[in-house]
């Protein structure tokens, strides 16, 4: 079955989720982080190409995590108080 992607302004739902949003956020950060390391490193070796590829990749990282929160919030305004997510929903 080929996966398709999120339509345009779509919910999903508890039982069909669109997004992992969590394991989203979990991986941008990671990102961001790897990528500001190895850029510094990449910067203390003369490697300028290197650097820039990797500040481009980490500024990706930080648009990333603020649309994973802006959705977390507005699913969180959604939902009953007290729901729990797990990192893959």
């Amino acid at each position: 079955m080929a996966a398709r992607s999120q339509p345009r302004r779509a919910k999903g739902t508890v039982g069909h989720p669109y997004s992992a949003l969590n394991l989203r956020l979990v991986l941008a950060i990671f990102g961001l982080v790897i990528c500001v390391v190895l850029g510094v490193l990449a910067l203390r070796a003369d490697l300028l190409a290197l650097a820039v590829a990797l500040g481009v990749l980490a500024l990706v990282a930080v648009v990333d995590l603020v649309v994973v929160q802006r959705r977390r919030i507005a699913r969180r305004r959604e939902e009953p108080p007290g729901t729990k997510h797990s990192l893959f929903e």
